[in-house]
This record gives structure tokens, sequence and C-alpha cells, in this order.
């Protein structure tokens, strides 16, 4: 018989992860909430000729295509079927696809429903999405996204906003040590036009973005071939590793993009935002103004946001930014404005777990067993665990006949953390046996001074 596997890139969640998963999505989803955001979800699968070209080629290659079902092979002809070429094979034989990201499915979703949708449209997405990566830690073929968006609006308190509900997630799961990494594509456009490459953004802004991982001179190495010059490169690393706090960066930059609008447009954006915190009575704790930050270049326009985790071995745990363009890809004539970012619940579940930062009793799922020695005490068992329920408390009775030992064994095991022990003698007097599995110590109590104290 065939051993059972998973897929490359997939993983099963029992109950012990589950529950510190369930910790996480909570923590993000009741933050989401507070600031007004609304719940959405779209279907697992979408038509192909949604996803595809919203991801740059790269992206395109990692989409996981579904066969059409049925004899999927009829509506290829001969000759294209004797190519054994894959792109147009694989356009006959598939029409959908599994969703690669939140955003594509949740701009699709505005279109078709813009005459229903007051705007600005806040909402909130956690779904799982799926890329043909190859896996790693901390990289999986399916995980999911924690997304917030906000489009119809131009307004920095959105990216403000962004930062503030961030603080709040890490604050709600116990995360003090980490940065908000922040940028914006003016000040890379700045950059870029300071050391006379606006032709050749893209080759740069993909390699300073490389700085934190390769290095200066790794860097020069690879802008060198691709016609920077000495003088250019010297320019570039006054601007990258200007020191100091952010205000004082901002001022340096402001300086030397004296007469390029762009640039300085960027860094009163990102002025703005560092404003906006001190009005929510908030600071720029955790803020960090990162020069070579370059994600998301094919569709960030604005304020760009990455998340990392210190000491964690763990990649970017959350990342966002502003774009311009959501729904123009879907050929919407008024074309709408947004900002957004997305928590990574598998990445942050591994960061938590290597720093040892989950609470102990996340993994508790019952907090009282009920243990019983007979028929009588079991039925006596169940009224008592009825009431327990009533009282909003999570609880559960040993089902079989077994030995006490067995029965605490098994609570321990679940980490239940309180156990009532009923026999005879209990439900003569009333008076139950409860036991702090953790601290080993019993008294004598009721019922109703049980709820209590558990209350």
């Amino acid at each position: 018989m065939e051993k059972p596997t998973l897929p490359k890139g997939t993983r099963d969640f029992g109950p012990a992860v589950m529950a510190k998963r369930q910790f996480i999505f909570n923590t993000i989803r009741q933050v989401f909430q507070t600031y007004g955001f609304m719940p959405l979800e779209t279907p697992a699968m979408e038509n192909l000729s949604t996803l595809t070209g919203k991801y740059g080629e790269e992206g395109d290659q990692l989409l996981f295509k579904i066969l059409n079902s049925g004899d999927f092979l009829k509506k290829v002809d001969d000759p294209t079927l004797a190519s054994r070429q894959l792109r147009p094979i694989a356009s006959a034989i598939t029409e959908k696809g599994l969703r690669y990201d939140l955003t594509v499915p949740f701009a699709r979703h505005v279109v078709m429903n813009r005459n229903d949708i007051a705007f600005p449209f806040k909402r909130y997405q956690m779904q799982p999405v799926w890329r043909g990566d190859a896996p790693q830690l901390g990289r999986y073929r399916e995980f999911y996204q924690c997304d917030a968006d906000v489009v119809g609006t131009n307004s920095l308190l959105c990216e403000a906003e962004i930062i503030l509900m961030i603080k709040e997630v890490f604050k709600g799961l116990g995360v003090t040590d980490y940065s908000i990494k922040i940028n914006h594509r003016g000040v890379l456009s700045g950059i870029a036009e300071a050391i006379g490459a606006q032709d050749r953004e893209v080759a740069l802004f993909v390699a300073i973005d490389k700085l934190d991982k390769i290095g200066v001179e790794k860097v020069k190495e690879e802008l060198r071939p691709k016609g920077f010059s000495e003088e250019s490169l010297t320019t570039l690393f006054e601007l990258l590793e200007v020191k100091g706090s952010t205000t004082n960066k901002i001022a340096f930059l402001y300086d030397r993009f004296d007469g390029k609008e762009t640039g300085q447009n960027g860094l009163r954006d990102l002025r703005e935002v560092l404003n906006l915190l001190q009005s929510y009575n908030a600071d720029d704790t955790h803020v960090e103004f990162d020069i070579a930050l370059a994600r998301g270049l094919s569709y960030y326009t604005g304020c760009i946001f990455e998340v990392k985790i210190h000491n964690s071995g763990i990649g970017s745990v959350s990342g966002g930014g502003r774009y311009d363009n959501l729904t123009k890809a879907f050929g919407d004539k008024e074309n709408l404005s947004g900002v957004g970012f997305s928590f990574g619940v598998d990445r942050i579940y591994d960061a938590m777990e290597k720093l040892e930062l989950f609470p102990k009793n996340t993994i508790v799922a019952s907090k009282v067993l009920i243990c019983h020695f007979d028929d009588a005490s079991l039925q006596y068992g169940i009224g008592v665990l009825a009431k327990l329920r009533a009282a909003g408390i999570p609880s559960e009775i040993y089902p079989d006949q077994k030995k006490l030992d067995k029965q605490l064994t098994y609570a321990n095991k679940k980490m239940i953390p309180f156990t009532l022990v009923i026999g005879s003698n209990e439900m003569q007097t009333g008076q139950l046996t409860f036991k702090d599995m953790e601290k080993g110590e019993q008294v004598k109590a009721t019922v109703d001074e049980v709820i209590a104290k558990l209350r």
C-alpha cells in the first residue's frame, strides 16, 4: 500500500499548531475591524484571464493552473499537440488558476461591484494563496495572507493607519523587536534622477533592493555592466548611506533633490505620514526610513512598506504600499487609487515559534476536564458539564470508563489546566475535587464556586 504524503510546500496543522495560528488570525482580525475594515472573501480559483499579466513574467510562471474538466485535450488540435510547446497547449487545456495573491481578486471584485460599493472602500481578507515557488524556510506553496486595503482615496491618513495597525498587531502578539521599513517610489525616482539614470530605473532599483543581502560591492558589481559610471555609483551610495534619524534623512535628501520635483514630492509624503502619526498620539518608534527599499516595482506608485521581525531568520512578515493603477488592468475607466498591506501568517508563526513568543495558554482547548469513576458519576458529571458550559467555560467530560490516572494523563496531554474529579462522596456532598494541574494543588468546591473561580 502506498504511503500517504503531502504535496511539497504544503502542511497539515494539528490542534496545537492551529491554536497558535488562530491566536495570530484573531489578533489581526480584531485590529482590522477596530480600524473600520470590512471582511471579504473571493473564490480559491480565478479565470486565468484575471490572473495573468498582473504579476510580471516570473509571477505568471508561478501560477498553479487547473486543468479543464472532462476531456480537456479535445480543444487541442493535432499540430499544437505535436509541437510539444507548453504555452499554446496550456492555454487550450486550462482556463482557471489558483489565486496567487488577494489583491488582484480584490481589484476584480471592486470593478464588478463598483455600483454597490461605498468609497473609500476598506476591506480585509484572510485566505490562502498558492504559488509554485521552491519550498524553503518561511516560503511555502500554500500559505495564508491577511490583507487590508483602502481604495478610492489618496489620503495619507491611510498610510499612517497602516503603521498604527502593524504596531497594534505586534503589540497583541507580544512581538517587540521588529522594524517597519518605509520608503516612497518618488524617492527612488529622485535618486535615479540625481545620478542620471532615469532610463535605467528598474535595473537600479532591483540592484539596490538587494543591498542588505549582498552588500555595497556586490551591488556595484551588478550595476557597472549596465552603464553606471564610478561617479554615479559614488553619488548613489552617498544618498543611500546617509545616517541619522528619519527626519535628518528626509532633510538631507530634500536638499540633494533640489529641482527634482518627483523626489521632493515623495519626501513630502513621508514627512506628512510621520506628522500624522503624531496627530494620533503615536510616534515613529519601530519605523525606519529605508532609502534602498524598492519592493513592488511593477505596481507600487507611492509609499512602500516592509516589516521584519529581528533575530528570527525569517524574511519580511508584512509589506505593502500605495498603488494608483489597481483597477486599470480590468479596463476600469475611472481608475481607483488605493493603498494596502498584507501580513504573512505563516512567516509570523515561524518567527514567533523560533523566538518562543507564543503565550503558554494559547494551546489550551478546554479549561476543565471532568473525571469520573462509574456510570452514576458520569451522569452526575454531565449535569456539572452543562452548568460550566452555560457559564461560558470551555469544558469536556472524559467519555469512557477508565482509571483516574489515564483521565488525568489525557488532561495533561491536552494541556487542560483544571480537572474536576467526581466520585460517590462528591455526589453526596456537592463538594467536587477541583485540581490545578500545573500546580498540583486541589481543593473541595461546589460547582458555583468553581465557576466563580474560573471566571
